[in-house]
């Protein structure tokens, strides 16, 4: 199956206007996980062994379906956000979707609604860049009046609003949405799909043109519709920091590969560490080249290619020993 169409400079610059509000991004891999078979992300480097900026070229293959990014809504200079996007993907996601977005309408705000495979994405647009804090607040509470479930504080299904945090500290990042019109290679079924915006043919030209002409909210009217409100309290010390580890239930023994690195952030679905047998030789100064499944802590892998048997030995517990396997 041949994902590729022609994407042209211009289209990456429109892209980046409205999608890019940092430099930092995410690469989805195109190979599955041996263990998983999930299509992990993760932050790609530059020839000095940095953390890479995107770049218009980089926005170009994504849209031309060469590789597939994952984009940060907040910029941590100014903690706001040029976009924020409602993440469903449960048994009656695309019902809420629709529900949410006309309450969106009634309050004279226009959303985008982005197909998915079990769900959908659906896109607010500002005008200019408006405080993280006060887009999640307004959503928070559409979502209460409508009785639609936010994921967490003890919720496992709900949708997930990006931003996730209010604000973020010097080196955090936050967490990264997968980008749109690009290729999805996440869905075994469906590998090299592209999920499209519903408002327009299944085109880039025709894609592009759509999203030009969702009016873009204006910050005053955003402050009018949040004025008096703040975060609902189950939700508010959850806004303020990206969730930390939770250790899973296990086996007396059971190898746990969170006992023995120290996360630094959350990427996307994944925790990242430095990885362990990375670190043995001296590599992986940044500290990111491991990733762990947020879901299922249990998998993890290593971007620079360190196998597990490699990364047990590291930390001293090989697989060779059955006993703790």
């Amino acid at each position: 199956m041949d994902h590729r169409l022609p994407a042209t400079p211009e289209m990456a610059r429109e892209f980046s206007a409205l999608f890019v509000n940092r430099r930092a991004y995410t690469i989805q891999s195109t190979r599955p996980h041996p263990d998983s078979g999930r299509h992990y992300y993760y932050r790609p480097k530059s020839d000095g062994g940095r953390p890479a900026g995107l770049s218009l070229e980089i926005v170009r293959q994504h849209l031309a379906g060469e590789l597939t990014i994952g984009i940060y809504a907040i910029n941590p200079t100014t903690q706001r956000c040029k976009w924020m996007a409602i993440d469903a993907d449960y048994k009656t996601a695309l019902e809420d979707l629709i529900k949410v977005q006309r309450q969106l309408r009634d309050d004279g705000i226009e959303a985008a609604l982005e197909k998915s495979k079990r769900g959908g994405h659906l896109w607010i647009f500002f005008e200019r860049p408006v405080m993280a804090r006060d887009a999640r607040i307004y959503i928070y509470h559409v979502a209460g009046r409508l009785d639609v479930q936010v994921k967490g504080a003890g919720l496992s299904d709900g949708i997930e609003i990006f931003p996730k945090q209010d604000e973020l500290r010097p080196g955090e990042f936050g967490n990264a949405i997968r980008a749109p019109l690009g290729v999805h290679w996440g869905a075994r079924e469906s590998r090299g799909w592209r999920y499209w915006y519903y408002g327009a043919d299944y085109t880039l030209d025709d894609q592009m043109a759509y999203l030009r002409r969702v009016p873009k909210v204006q910050e005053q009217h955003l402050k009018r519709m949040i004025a008096g409100k703040t975060i609902p309290q189950e939700f508010a010390q959850r806004a303020q920091r990206p969730e930390i580890p939770k250790y899973w239930e296990s086996r007396p023994g059971e190898f746990r590969i969170l006992d023995y690195v120290e996360v630094r952030r959350q990427i996307g679905r994944n925790w990242v560490a430095r990885c362990p047998s990375c670190a043995l030789q001296g590599h992986d100064k940044s500290g990111d080249n491991l990733a762990v499944c947020v879901e299922e802590p249990r998998k993890y892998c290593c971007w620079a290619g360190c196998t597990r048997e490699m990364i047990r030995a590291a930390v001293g517990r090989p697989i060779a020993d059955r006993r703790l396997a």
